[in-house]
């Protein structure tokens, strides 16, 4: 006889060690190593950037991890960076994030790549986040997603040469060369 799995939930969740980075995906807990010091460096480097827009323009609030966003009982992440839109901010709490960002970007490396790519891509989408960046240092690339009736589909994949710039933020031009080269 096969057992039933058991989803864990947000209150589950809410009891892991305080010392561990966690994600919770369909319900299955799954540890998140510690980010190496490129990946830092990079998280760094966009934020600054996202921020100095969102100065110059106005157009929401810039976060990055650890900062939970809650997205369902059996999903709750912790993405790199975020943006919400002030025409959203009422989903920003004290606590955490209750609702999809406007933006998301997820530095990938080789532990969480698949998830990022795969279960997170689709749950991301399924919760009405409307672009979606995965940034591949290894590459140094950063692949945007856009939303799409279907899913996310990809917009562009920008390599480090090129000069970022997103159909949700306009005016956002980013050269690559610099965010690569920390």
């Amino acid at each position: 006889m096969v057992k039933p799995r058991i989803k864990y939930t947000v209150a589950d969740y809410m009891t892991t060690p305080d010392d561990k980075r966690y994600h919770l995906l369909d319900g299955e807990l799954i540890l998140a190593p510690s980010p190496t010091d490129r990946h830092q460096a990079i998280i760094g480097v966009l934020f600054f950037l996202l921020y100095q827009y969102n100065l110059e323009t106005g157009w929401g609030h810039v976060r990055m991890a650890p900062l939970d966003v809650h997205l369902s009982e059996f999903d709750l992440t912790q993405p790199d960076l975020l943006l919400v839109s002030n025409d959203r901010a009422s989903i920003i709490t004290a606590a955490n994030i209750q609702g999809a960002p406007d933006l998301v970007v997820e530095i990938l490396s080789p532990s969480t790549e698949r998830h990022d790519r795969g279960y997170k891509r689709t749950m991301y989408a399924r919760n009405g986040v409307r672009e979606y960046w995965l940034v591949d240092p290894a590459a140094e690339t950063v692949e945007m997603l856009t939303e799409a009736e279907e899913g996310f589909v990809t917009e562009s994949i920008f390599q480090r040469e090129r000069t970022l710039l997103s159909p949700l933020l306009p005016g956002l031009s980013i050269d690559l060369n610099r965010v690569f080269s920390v």
